[in-house]
């Protein structure tokens, strides 16, 4: 073979090397971004009456009711050691004192086994500011209760914000 010879076909396969990498990128440029779109914190989930429910299935939501800086954001790093799935923490639109949480169902599984972490925590109705079980804390909440409390039996069908990887 020729060098002129050589020369031409390592041009053209060159050349066509340069026009399958144009339209690999033209076709990747133009592509859709992949949605990005996380996966649900939770889900709404229902057990029935004598159904044991456990703090990994239920998301918690903790505010600020109080004048303390952080004082949501260390609650809900208690709450998470426990075992509950965090999901929202803020300032609540008013103050309290001792620990409030906010439901209109205070015979609800997860709402009880929330209540059951804290010393003389009142179940009382309120604005839904989060999702899951909402705690407020204010300005006399110390800390958790030392005994830990792991699951509470249902004692009435209840529905509530559960990760969906413990949803059955």
């Amino acid at each position: 073979m020729s060098a002129a010879l050589r020369s031409t076909v390592t041009l053209l396969v060159l050349g066509l090397l340069l026009v399958v990498a144009a339209l690999w990128g033209w076709n990747a440029m133009t592509k859709p971004f992949p949605s990005s779109e996380p996966a649900p914190l939770c889900t709404e989930t229902t057990v029935d009456t004598g159904t044991q429910v456990f703090r990994d299935q239920v998301a918690v939501s903790v505010y600020n009711g109080s004048n303390r800086n952080g004082l949501a954001g260390a609650t809900m790093e208690q709450l998470e050691e426990r075992g509950f799935v965090g999901a929202d923490s803020g300032n609540a639109p008013a103050k309290i004192n001792g620990v409030q949480i906010w439901s209109d169902e205070p015979r609800n599984a997860a709402v009880r086994l929330v209540a059951r972490q804290f010393k003389n925590a009142k179940v009382v109705s309120g604005e839904e500011l989060g999702r899951g079980v909402v705690v407020v804390v204010g300005e006399t909440f110390k800390s958790l209760r030392k005994k830990e409390v792991e699951s509470v039996d249902a004692v009435e069908a209840s529905t509530f914000c559960s990760p969906p990887e413990s949803a059955e």
